[in-house]
């Protein structure tokens, strides 16, 4: 059989991928493929692909070795810093521990290769002359360590003031100092870790821990920061002020005990003087008005700002809480007025659930309401507020 000519056909293509499939008109039985020349061109692609792929990998292996070695770079500069502090502070540091074993067990060197170890996961506070991290020794030793930086002549104040004031101080109601380390480029304080944190932290923060602090732990608390002041203010030769009395630089120990800490403003009141006069600081909120006026700091302005504390254990309120900045007001101007309107239950803390004593909690707002009072001299003494404060107790005992 003849097929006929070429030209004869009458395809009807149909297109599949890279191929085309014809039908012959006269003999449909037939099926012609017609395939593009393209294995010149997909060798091609196939070799740019390649060489692309080779160069990417290239590239990203010689960033991957730089970056290595950048990175171990800045962590050798890092390693060799901390080794000149460790040297230099040993060079020309003093380190002085006592009431502690377990610091005392500490070479300089091993103490301060620990500090220089803290980051930012061990801080536990801060403030306006260093700030306090968390040094565990051992498997059961902890201290609070502050930090302050040398080079301010104000920080080397605030320094010599905690050492002057701290060093021969041992009370139960006063964070106890273990020891300090004086270097060129930085001071340390070493102080015993109060487990429950600060005042402010339990008072003003998640709920649950409000609501543990019962009326009785309120009460135990005022009772030991009235007694701490009261040594500071009478025992101590000479008499000490704080000038930084806040919820937050009130500790808590194990057994809940109050505990006065951060002495970095206090001022030592020399024999025969009723004052000092300095450049005014504290924490807005807890200054007495007068020290604003005069800049002379006494022992009632630690007693006004003990009366803003007080305030806070009854009403479980900041002195600076957004409900009286939006209301023109503030917390001592606010429970003044629920007084005189004979009101106190309404501003006692929503946390204790009406599960206190009224007539005792009316008493103790009453020694809030004596050491706020505008004329310091009709203030109250600290150890004078100790006594108010036991007899609040037991007159509804």
């Amino acid at each position: 059989m003849t097929l006929p000519a070429i030209h004869m056909i009458q395809p009807v293509p149909i297109d599949w991928g890279q191929c085309t499939f014809f039908f012959h008109a006269i003999l449909p039985n037939c099926l012609l493929i017609e395939t593009p020349v393209l294995l010149l061109q997909h060798s091609h692609d196939c070799k740019m692909h390649t060489t692309m792929v080779a160069l990417y990998i290239t590239i990203c292996s010689i960033l991957f070795i730089v970056s290595k070695m950048l990175i171990s770079f800045l962590l050798y500069k890092k390693w060799a810093r901390k080794k000149r502090i460790i040297e230099n502070s040993l060079t020309g540091g003093k380190m002085v521990m006592f009431r502690s074993a377990a610091m005392q067990s500490l070479s300089p060197k091993s103490f301060l290769t620990m500090i220089m170890g803290l980051s930012n996961k061990d801080i536990i506070g801060s403030g306006g002359y260093g700030t306090v991290y968390r040094l565990s020794v051992g498997e059961k030793a902890a201290f609070a360590v502050k930090k302050l930086s040398r080079g301010s002549a104000e920080m080397d104040r605030g320094f010599e003031r905690e050492l002057d004031t701290m060093g021969d101080i041992k009370h139960r109601n006063i964070v106890p100092l273990c020891g300090y380390y004086a270097a060129p480029h930085f001071n340390l304080l070493i102080y015993e870790l109060m487990p429950n944190g600060s005042l402010d932290t339990i008072l003003h923060g998640k709920e649950e821990t409000r609501r543990a602090l019962g009326w009785e732990a309120r009460h135990k608390i005022a009772a030991g920061v009235a007694r701490g002041l009261a040594y500071l203010h009478h025992d101590c030769i000479p008499h000490v002020i704080h000038r930084d009395i806040k919820s937050s630089n009130i500790l808590l120990d194990h057994n809940m005990e109050a505990r006065v800490s951060d002495f970095g403003l206090a001022t030592l009141m020399k024999p025969n003087h009723s004052h000092v006069t300095t450049v005014v600081a504290g924490t807005f909120g807890y200054l007495a008005p007068e020290y604003f006026e005069t800049g002379r700091a006494t022992t009632k302005g630690d007693v006004y700002s003990y009366g803003v504390v007080l305030l806070e254990l009854l009403t479980g309120k900041r002195p600076t809480d957004e409900s009286f900045l939006e209301n023109g007001t503030r917390l001592v101007t606010w429970v003044k007025e629920t007084m005189e309107e004979k009101r106190e239950e309404h501003a006692v803390d929503s946390a204790l659930e009406s599960s206190f004593p009224a007539e005792e909690v009316k008493l103790v707002f009453k020694v809030a309401d004596k050491c706020l009072e505008s004329e310091p001299c009709n203030r109250p003494t600290m150890a004078e507020v100790v006594k108010l404060l036991e007899q609040a107790k037991n007159t509804t005992a």
